[in-house]
């Protein structure tokens, strides 16, 4: 392995280094880096050697951390009308670093504790959500389901699966395709908060759903 072809390995292996303990947002952001870090150290290399191969492996990493997804005007849009949704709900609707929709629904308006039953009050929530993904079909949307620490991780780990599956079983009820959807669940994992306190468990307990816009193939 020459040189510059070790300058490029190490971008990417940097780039995607840890990646087993980022959230979803982070992992999105590491592997768009690690894909234009590697692009850019190619183009470096070409234009000025082994100094040209570290220039460029930098630009292309900062620059391929949002090379992934794109955020057009349908995103826009739709993240517009989620805002307008879930006014007053508790949601947060916010664009992610790595250009992704992102909602972030807490436990008192999605599940009761313990349960993987959607609450009537999350449902109009998901039916807003659902036509807007119709309506933005070349989406991929993932949804991630968390818990609190209380209890074992034998219960919190498939508890945090189920939410996410009826979350998805319900909006592919409602015209989503099954196969733009993809769930997860990180159990007590992630906490957002201080799982010491009653206020903390509740915000640990939550759905976070992401949709992204993946940049066209050139």
């Amino acid at each position: 392995m020459n040189t510059q072809t070790k300058i490029i390995a190490a971008a990417i292996a940097l780039s995607l280094a840890g990646c087993a303990n980022m959230t979803e947002t982070q992992k999105g952001t590491a592997k768009g880096a690690a894909i234009g870090a590697g692009a850019g150290a190619v183009v470096g290399a070409v234009a000025g050697g082994r100094k040209g191969a570290l220039i460029g492996a930098g630009v292309g990493a900062a620059g391929g951390a949002i090379a992934g997804n794109v955020w057009s005007k349908r995103m826009e849009a739709q993240k517009q009308e989620m805002e307008q949704a879930t006014a007053g709900t508790g949601v947060a609707v916010t664009q992610t670093d790595d250009n992704r929709l992102k909602l972030e629904i807490p436990s008192d308006i999605s599940f009761d504790t313990g349960r993987a039953d959607i609450k009537p009050n999350f449902r109009p929530i998901l039916d807003k959500f659902a036509d807007s993904l119709v309506q933005n079909p070349t989406t991929t949307v993932t949804i991630i389901g968390h818990t609190d620490s209380t209890g074992t991780d034998a219960i919190n780990n498939p508890l945090s699966i189920n939410r996410a599956a009826s979350t998805r079983d319900y909006i592919t009820a409602r015209g989503v395709a099954v196969n733009r959807v993809s769930i997860d669940g990180r159990g007590s994992r992630e906490p957002v908060a201080s799982n010491d306190t009653v206020q903390g468990r509740a915000m640990n307990r939550r759905v976070e759903i992401y949709v992204a816009e993946p940049a066209p193939a050139n």
